[in-house]
């Protein structure tokens, strides 16, 4: 390398050297052009650049000032850019021995393991490297980790006797569930909480007296099976029952032993509802025969049959799913026989297909053709239904699904089926028969008086949704009887009561009329009040203790076919030798568990 350009190299390490130019080398001098100057001025300073320094801070001292510090861009300069190495072993959290156990059980139930997973080698590797305060905690064996489920099992089930001690109204819903060739009877429990007003609701897997419900269960909510019918029929509880009930201690009592007791009057069943749900799905099977004893079944019968065709087709055929899937860039729903809403599904996915596509695919599938009048058809049909399906939706929700809901859902649905009429061609008589089927299956509750006070305790609805004024004044009347039946100072924290022998003021006072007059008048400012969220109930004592009676119950049975289904992914093919106490705790454990994810 030249001197020239060993010391040109050094002059460009310098931090100032990008406002000058080099040009050359001279003796022991360097000659520069400086670049904030006008003109080309060159200037000549020795190897040191102490003279080209002076120059810039005398000269162009505003163009430094406006720069960067020198230490940043000495830093800038001297060190380039790397990315940021992470060290973990300052950051590095010991856990506990018990919190470890929390953390293997959470795993274990969450993901519905089998519990000899803790003996598995590479589960005790993982488990190995996870740092633990004090001295190495012992990995516990399939044995030692039964009986510490089993004691997280007793401490879910104390804590929920303890909400329930708590609570005045618990409502259950109850199902029976076969698989594997055992049959469950499932249960779970839901309640409002009387000062936040949020839904809780948790697995029981056991009858009420185990936790000591007996005398707080306003309602049982099954399916339509005869089998719950006759059972609710023989062992529906008295007036004299109730009458002479008492206090109950909890206590555990053996399903078996409790049911096969001879002596009569020993057992009593909560008052029972149907699955509201389940009765709503029942007016399709009213429809489909109207439908076919009707002048519309040729074309009822041929156009659905298409269907079944298409699903059928797309359903055993590889070759034909992967067709639908690439033609119509989304699969067909295959209806399920026991969710009637997937019927409806299937249906307007099928219509949501332009017709000369929907026979383009029906042509390669050698399947006829859908003729203009049977699409038109189906497309009525989806339409008339689809506020059928909302309900049902509605009806089978959980957390903000109140008993109350019931009878505003189906006043709504029936008005709003009945606006569609006009709009109908092929299927004007849906609309009148869906109408009757709705008044008919639900005759027993269109005018049942918790119904009534369920719904109208609600501030979401009140008596807006009572079209008539005839009735509208009836619920009106049944309302404010049903508040001067409660007494406020049962409503509200006791307080000391002075002796009306002691006391002049108190010595005239006449309770029966101030309670009659204050319960109209909070009936008469309930109604008018703007708020419709449930917190406007606190506001209202009488009306507050009217809601949480009747509206604690769900209106379907949809609560407990949930927990079936999460019973499903526990008592699996390869676990089918689970015991029923086994299996009802793990059910219960991952209950809780999800409860408390998504609260």
């Amino acid at each position: 390398m030249s001197d020239s350009a060993e010391a040109r190299a050094c002059f460009m390490k310098w931090k100032y050297s990008r406002h000058f130019t080099f040009l050359k080398q001279a003796d022991k001098n360097i000659m520069v052009i400086c670049k904030l100057c006008p003109g080309e001025k060159k200037l000549s300073a020795a190897v040191s650049t102490s003279n080209l320094l002076k120059h810039l801070t005398r000269q162009h001292r505003q163009s430094l000032l406006s720069e960067p510090s020198s230490s940043s861009m000495d830093n800038t300069a001297a060190t380039p850019a790397k990315q940021t190495k992470l060290d973990f072993t300052s950051a590095t959290q010991k856990v506990s021995e018990v919190e470890l156990k929390k953390m293997i059980a959470g795993y274990i139930v969450e993901e519905m393991l089998p519990l000899r997973t803790v003996e598995s080698l590479s589960f005790r590797c993982i488990l190995n490297k996870i740092p633990v305060c004090g001295k190495k905690a012992a990995l516990p064996d399939r044995k030692t980790f039964s009986t510490y489920l089993d004691k997280c099992y007793a401490d879910m089930e104390m804590e929920l006797k303890e909400t329930f001690e708590s609570l005045e109204y618990i409502s259950t819903t109850a199902d029976i569930w076969t698989s594997h060739n055992k049959s469950f009877l499932g249960m779970t429990a839901h309640w409002i909480d009387p000062s936040t007003f949020i839904r809780g609701h948790a697995a029981l897997a056991c009858i009420h007296s185990a936790y000591g419900l007996n005398s707080k269960v306003t309602a049982t909510v099954t399916d339509n099976g005869s089998n719950f019918i006759k059972a609710f029929r023989m062992f529906q509880k008295s007036d004299s029952d109730e009458e002479s009930e008492e206090d109950e201690e909890v206590t555990f009592t053996d399903v078996e032993q409790t049911l096969s007791t001879e002596s009569e009057g020993q057992f009593s069943l909560s008052p029972h509802l149907r699955c509201a749900s389940h009765t709503l799905s029942l007016i399709f099977h009213d429809v489909e025969k109207r439908l076919q004893a009707n002048e519309a079944k040729f074309i009822y019968r041929s156009a659905t049959s298409k269907c079944s065709a298409m699903w059928t087709k797309a359903n055993h055929s590889s070759v034909a799913s992967e067709l639908v899937d690439n033609f119509f860039k989304k699969k067909l729903i295959v209806p399920v026989s026991t969710r009637w809403n997937s019927f409806h599904d299937a249906l307007s996915r099928i219509t949501d297909i332009p017709r000369a596509e929907l026979n383009t695919v029906c042509t390669q599938f050698g399947i006829k053709c859908f003729t203009d009048r049977e699409y038109l058809f189906l497309k009525e049909y989806c339409i008339v239904l689809k506020p059928l399906t909302v309900a049902l939706d509605i009806l089978q929700g959980e957390e903000n699904c109140y008993f109350g809901i019931l009878l505003p859902t189906l006043e709504i649905l029936m008005s709003r089926t009945l606006a569609l009429q006009d709009k109908l061609k092929l299927t004007a008589s849906l609309p009148d028969i869906i109408v009757k089927a709705i008044k008919v299956r639900f005759s027993s509750m269109m005018d049942n008086k918790e119904a009534l006070l369920a719904a109208v305790t609600l501030p979401k609805f009140k008596l807006r949704w009572i079209r008539e004024e005839e009735k509208k004044d009836m619920v009106r009347a049944m309302f404010t009887t049903e508040c001067h039946g409660l007494s406020l100072e049962d409503q509200q924290p006791a307080q000391d009561h002075k002796n009306p022998a002691n006391s002049t003021d108190d010595f005239f006072s006449f309770e029966e009329d101030d309670c009659t007059y204050s319960a109209e008048t909070e009936v008469m400012e309930y109604l008018k009040s703007a708020g419709s969220e449930l917190g406007v109930l606190s506001q209202f004592p009488r009306i507050k203790a009217i809601s949480l009676r009747y509206n604690t119950a769900t209106p379907s049975s949809a609560p407990v076919e949930r927990l079936f289904s999460l019973g499903n992914l526990v008592f699996t093919p390869r676990r089918n030798r689970l015991s029923s106490e086994r299996f009802e705790r793990l059910t219960f454990e991952i209950q809780q568990l999800f409860q408390k994810q998504h609260s």
